[in-house]
């Protein structure tokens, strides 16, 4: 099992929202919801709100996702994209989009642990989801975030993908 590592402190974030005290992975932390010493144990889970796609530069729990996504938050950021999904509905455009970022997050977080077998399954199946999204989605280069994931999941890369913005939102720093 490794470590999941932050991208480059330069990397840009989306929101001020702080993240959790650690990054959750399985058997090496407590369960964040579970355990009394969890991060956001006796907490409410996510729940957000659904909002256009047109609307994502405003939407707060989005940005906060692709936060956590970057900076190797999986778990959270599971958990945040999963509440999206239930809000705008499993079978729209834009729940596929969200189960395809949770499909992801959740194959780089198996990579971490060691099943390299789950995670290439669940970073195949977060791949074919995105070839049923427009090619710029809701800030994501989808195409590009496409490719690079294919060169992570099958190539030489050792860090999972990031996922930069674009399309009239500022980063943080």
């Amino acid at each position: 099992m490794t470590e999941p590592h932050a991208p480059d402190p330069s990397w840009p974030r989306y929101t001020t929202t702080p993240f959790p005290p650690y990054r959750y992975v399985p058997g090496k932390q407590p369960h964040p919801r579970n355990s009394p010493l969890g991060h956001s144990y006796g907490g409410p889970e996510p729940q957000l709100a659904a909002f256009p796609a047109e609307g994502w530069r405003q939407a707060e729990g989005y940005l906060y996702g692709i936060d956590l996504y970057n900076y190797a938050y999986w778990w959270e950021c599971h958990e945040v994209f999963e509440s999206l999904w239930h809000a705008v509905g499993k079978k729209t455009e834009q729940g596929n989009f969200f189960q395809a970022l949770i499909q992801l997050a959740a194959g780089n977080l198996k990579h971490v642990v060691g099943n390299l077998q789950a995670a290439d399954n669940l970073i195949k199946r977060g791949l074919i989801r995105l070839e049923n999204v427009p090619d710029r989605y809701m800030g994501v280069d989808v195409t590009g975030l496409s490719e690079d994931v294919r060169r992570y999941g099958i190539g030489p890369a050792k860090q999972p993908v990031l996922i930069r913005l674009a399309g009239s939102i500022e980063p943080l720093k």
